[in-house]
Formats: structure tokens, C-alpha cells, sequence
């Protein structure tokens, strides 16, 4: 697993063991490409704690490692059952929003990580924000990009399909259509790259390793007697606490699944945010739209420096 996608991502993973499972990350201060950069020595600077969503990985956040690793310590972490870290059965691990927000409170704790810049996308933004939450006195800013932290307000009917009783986890983790469809369906700007397909699509390529695609899909909560709904109901209501530090918000607004109007809900809670709307961009922003996104996480890195006093 470690050698996933390694011709764009050529980055080893460290390795942190949580109830006997391996959850795998990117650790630009421990990687031999920014020995030099003095990261480890700038106590002060920020710190990009980068989280994916369904069904993506690490990978996706490669051009944040690559622009920013020599100047600041990057984390970019893959969930329980994604990427490079170890995917059990779900009788071995419960594949809740919980579950893998309480691991990445845990990577934080572990690491002692401060100044916590969070970068996240689709599910990566209700488990990073519900994290970053429970410890508040590390977070210095959040940049999110297509996602949401509060219950659904629709269901799209492409995702819906992929939950229909009998049908819906065959064509996940048999045929792999939920993750194949999204590197086709997620860009509205540019087409993927072959290369770039193959390398999001690489850990998921038998059954046993798509467990988590399947269980993401169906954490989605649709009533009140789903155990993700009290969750996200909480982290709704935990987002005002969040306002007063800088936030990006940045938006493909061709996304037919984090809808313009999850944007429009973010904007309500906290009105001082940055907002980067991106009018011909996809779901996948960062692919779509790789340098607009960065130069508004250069604006957010920015006005985090200044408002910890960090050179």
C-alpha cells in the first residue's frame, strides 16, 4: 500500500495504531523531501491538517504537500478504511462519522499539533470540524471546500442509488461505481487526467477495500433514529463558536452534490468568512480548480500568520 499512485505522490506515509487498526498519513515533517525546509524548528507557524471525504484520500490534498511542505508542517490523514491506512471489516470497526472523528482527535492529541490550520473536503468537512471542535485551543483557521457540517438537506439520487436495499452495496464495493463515477462526475471545469483517475482510484480496488466507500454512503442520515444525525445536529450547533477565527470557503459552484446552498448555510453562521466562489467548478475543487484554490489558502495561511504574530 505504500507505493499507491507513487509517481504523483511520491510521499511515505507515517503510521499511527489505534485499537489495533493502522491509520495511515502524510507527515511533512517526517518526510525526506522537506528535511531542510526548518519546519520542525518554527514552533510558531501554522500547521495544514488536511482531510478527505468519499471516496477520496490523501492524494487529493498532493498539491497542498507540494506548495506549502517546505514552509509548513503538513498532515493529510486516510481515514480507517481509505487510502494507505488499514481497511476492516465493519464487524472490527463501526464506519461512523464518530468514529472517525474521535481517531482524528486522537491523531491531533498524539502528534500535539497547535496552530491547526484545517483544510477540508466533502465528509472530511463535518469529521474535521466536529474534531477541531473538541479541541479548540489548537485550531487557528479553517479552509473547506464543498462540504457540509449540519444534517442533509437533500439527498442526491445519484448517491441515493448507491443505498438501495440489495442493489446498492454490490454496485459499490463489486463494481466500484460510486468511486468511478466520481472522477468523471466531480469535475465540471476540466476533465481528469488518466493518471490523476488512477491514482484517487488506486486503494480501492477489490471489495474488501472499498468497505469504507459503501459505509460512508449509508452514515448518511435521512431520520432522527440514524446515530449520525444527533452527531451532526451537534456539530450545527457548535459552528457559531468557530466564527471569530479565519475561515476560507471555497466553492465549486457546479457541484451537484454540496450544493451552492450549502455554501449559503456557512455563509449564514459565519458571515466574516473569505468566500472563493468558483462558477464553473465541480466537486472535486482542487482538481478543477487547483490554482484558484490554492491562492485562496495562500490568503487564509496569510491571515492566520497574522493573527497568531507568526513571521
Amino acid at each position: 500500500m505504500t507505493n499507491l499512485a507513487s509517481d504523483l505522490f511520491p510521499h511515505p506515509s507515517s503510521e499511527f495504531s489505534i485499537d489495533g487498526h493502522t491509520l495511515r498519513y502524510i507527515d511533512t515533517a517526517a518526510d525526506a523531501k522537506f528535511a531542510g525546509s526548518e519546519v520542525e524548528k518554527q514552533s510558531d507557524q501554522p500547521t495544514f491538517v488536511c482531510v478527505h471525504g468519499n471516496p477520496t484520500w490523501s492524494f487529493y490534498y498532493r498539491r497542498i504537500v507540494e506548495r506549502y511542505g517546505n514552509q509548513q508542517r503538513v498532515i493529510a490523514v486516510d481515514h480507517i478504511g481509505c487510502g494507505r491506512s488499514d481497511k476492516p471489516s465493519t464487524d472490527e470497526f463501526p464506519y461512523t462519522m464518530a468514529a472517525h472523528r474521535d481517531n482524528l482527535i486522537r491523531l491531533v492529541d498524539e502528534l500535539d499539533l497547535k496552530n491547526v490550520i484545517l483544510i477540508a473536503h466533502d465528509w472530511g468537512g463535518a469529521i474535521g470540524l466536529s474534531a477541531m471542535h473538541a479541541r479548540r485551543e489548537r485550531l487557528a483557521g479553517i479552509g473547506l471546500l464543498n462540504t457540509a457540517a449540519f444534517p442533509p438537506p437533500y439527498m442526491p439520487q445519484r448517491i441515493a442509488a448507491c443505498r438501495m436495499p440489495v442493489l446498492g452495496t454490490p454496485a459499490v464495493r463489486g463494481l466500484n461505481l460510486f468511486a468511478r463515477a466520481a472522477v468523471t462526475m466531480a469535475m465540471s471545469r476540466t476533465k481528469m487526467k488518466p493518471d490523476v483517475a488512477a491514482g484517487l482510484l488506486a486503494p480501492y480496488d477489490n471489495w474488501k477495500n472499498r468497505v469504507a466507500i459503501d459505509r460512508f454512503v449509508r452514515d448518511i442520515p435521512l431520520s432522527d433514529s440514524h446515530p449520525t444525525m444527533k452527531t451532526l445536529r451537534q456539530l450545527e450547533s457548535d459552528l457559531p463558536d468557530l466564527a471569530s477565527l479565519p475561515i476560507s470557503l471555497i466553492w465549486g459552484m457546479k457541484d451537484w452534490c454540496f450544493r451552492p446552498e450549502c455554501l449559503r448555510r456557512f455563509e449564514a453562521v459565519w458571515p466574516d468568512a473569505e468566500v472563493t466562489e468558483l462558477a464553473t467548478t465541480g466537486h472535486y475543487v482542487i482538481e478543477d480548480s487547483p490554482e484558484e484554490t490554492l491562492q485562496a489558502i495562500d490568503s487564509l495561511l496569510s491571515r492566520v500568520k497574522e493573527r497568531i504574530g507568526a513571521a
